[in-house]
């Protein structure tokens, strides 16, 4: 067993045993289906109790890196990563760090312009059929004028996750889950009602017909301009919800002096 047993203190006991088990697997040490020491033994070579190591084995399962099996050939093993969960985890930060300010808009804007811009490449060059149907198809329901705002939200998250899609290009969706399934939305709630939908819809046509064109670099510019636009909505968005909170504050001051001998 390839795992270092000696790097225990006695403080956070179940973490640390948790970190030194997932370090042997990031680094190749612990493989896909490797079956984990029983909790008795690796409670005695940690010099942990067994409710320690329950704990620790809690946490790596909950990080989808173990799972367990009953019976005689029962046990914890290394399970085979989970892109999607991991991405699932990747988004729930990303939206934290908005929701607390972390990330502001033109940050947001600015990522997705490069990265988005590098999928309309690799879109254009290595879409299927399937692809393309799937992005066209969110379009052809965009263009429906009785869409609520928020269906046409989700199906604008839907028509960037099949773009991303259409990279095939494993790494490039890990990375942009966050962009797809965090920032679309947060920007979209900002926007709407005041969003022009028909100016979007229309960028997402030129976009998905320069890339069934394979038309790389035109795709990247029509998606540069869209964002761009975007960008100008958030700005507006986000005067007007100041615009709409300083006449409280106004009103507040006056109160004040008008409370003063």
């Amino acid at each position: 067993m390839a795992l270092n047993y000696t790097e225990i203190v006695r403080t956070g006991l179940s973490r640390q045993v948790a970190e030194s088990i997932r370090a042997a697997i990031l680094d190749g040490r612990l493989q896909v289906d490797d079956r984990l020491p029983s909790e008795d033994e690796l409670a005695r070579r940690f010099g942990v109790s067994r409710p320690t190591v329950r704990e620790a084995l809690k946490v790596l399962a909950a990080q989808n890196l173990i799972w367990s099996r009953r019976g005689p050939t029962g046990g914890n093993f290394v399970s085979q990563p989970d892109p999607e969960g991991m991405s699932r985890a990747i988004t729930d930060a990303a939206t934290l760090l908005v929701a607390v300010g972390v990330f502001n808009v033109d940050e947001m804007v600015n990522a997705r312009l490069e990265t988005e811009s590098l999928c309309c490449r690799l879109a254009a060059s290595n879409h299927s059929a399937a692809d393309i149907a799937a992005m066209q198809a969110e379009i052809d329901l965009q263009q429906n004028a009785s869409l609520s705002d928020e269906d046409y939200c989700a199906s604008d998250v839907r028509f960037h996750r099949a773009l991303v899609a259409a990279t095939a290009n494993g790494p490039m969706r890990l990375m942009m889950y966050a962009v797809i399934e965090s920032f679309i939305p947060i920007s979209n709630m900002l926007i709407f009602p005041h969003h022009e939908r028909a100016r979007a819809t229309a960028s997402h046509q030129n976009i998905l017909n320069a890339i069934a064109a394979r038309e790389g670099e035109t795709a990247a510019q029509l998606m540069r301009g869209h964002l761009e636009g975007m960008r100008s909505e958030l700005t507006g968005a986000l005067d007007r919800r100041a615009a709409g909170r300083a006449p409280d504050s106004q009103s507040k001051t006056d109160m004040s002096k008008g409370s003063q001998p």
